[in-house]
């Protein structure tokens, strides 16, 4: 059985002892059934720390853990990617979210666009925002990841061109450009790595982009890609996107040859 990895909201230090909160003791105690002597690891998202630990007290309401010396453990990726989202309906956006931390974003923005089905709901957003980020924490459980990434609370396209477009390198994909990202392109490769501006990927919801946006994202200087031939769902393009920048200009390791 795998060693838990439990995120904790606090200042974690080494030779500790430490009460859990509330719910990463349910999810403990209810859920995996923890036992005295199990061991998990803490980490708390803004470090590159991560802390082994043995539980020492489990009843219905807490756990408390004996926290050993820190091990650092950085496996972020050297490519700072942002990802701008147009906001899908249901469960997709999670999976979305949940792909994206594993890919190594740094940020996730989700955007209100003209064909998102989603609407902008005040009373709704704090929920749904909580929601978010609650996904970010069970992704950087299960992938490694001890630096949890930002996830920003719903905009509109506009608000976030605005204050975004001058400090990131951008991308907008569209499966109706004839401007691909192949493994020979390097004179595209080298706009993109031409500054140590993080790289932010833009993408619609189901049914892409409005023209109008597009044309929105060309006048804030983003570059239009497309991925292949077919015409992929949000969700695969969102994976496949994120896929390829890592592998030709991250960590994902790919040698790939003609």
């Amino acid at each position: 059985m795998s060693i838990p990895r439990i995120y904790q909201p606090t200042i974690i230090t080494s030779h500790t002892h430490l009460r859990l909160d509330a719910k990463a003791s349910h999810h403990l105690a209810r859920v995996l059934r923890a036992k005295i002597g199990d061991e998990l690891t803490l980490f708390n998202g803004h470090e590159d720390n991560e802390y082994p630990a043995v539980i020492t007290h489990i009843d219905k309401k807490s756990v408390e853990v004996d926290v050993a010396a820190n091990i650092t453990r950085n496996i972020e990726s050297p490519l700072n990617i942002y990802l701008a989202q147009g906001i899908t309906r249901g469960e997709k956006m999670d999976f979305i979210i949940q792909k994206a931390v594993e890919l190594g974003v740094r940020k996730i923005f989700p955007l209100l666009t003209e064909r998102c089905s989603v609407k902008h709901d005040s009373m709704r957003e704090e929920k749904r925002l909580a929601h978010w980020q609650a996904v970010v924490i069970s992704a950087c459980e299960q992938s490694g990841r001890n630096r949890m990434p930002d996830v920003a609370a719903a905009m509109t396209l506009t608000q976030w061109l605005t204050s975004a477009a001058p400090s990131v390198r951008g991308v907008v994909l569209s499966p109706h450009v004839d401007n691909k990202l192949t493994r020979t392109s390097e004179e595209k490769k080298s706009i993109l790595l031409n500054n140590q501006l993080p790289l932010a990927v833009l993408i619609g919801p189901e049914g892409g982009l409005s023209e109008a946006e597009m044309q929105q994202a060309y006048q804030h200087g983003f570059l239009p890609l497309q991925l292949g031939p077919r015409v992929l769902r949000a969700e695969t393009a969102t994976i496949a996107a994120l896929a390829i920048l890592q592998a030709w200009l991250g960590d994902m390791g790919a040698d790939v040859r003609e």
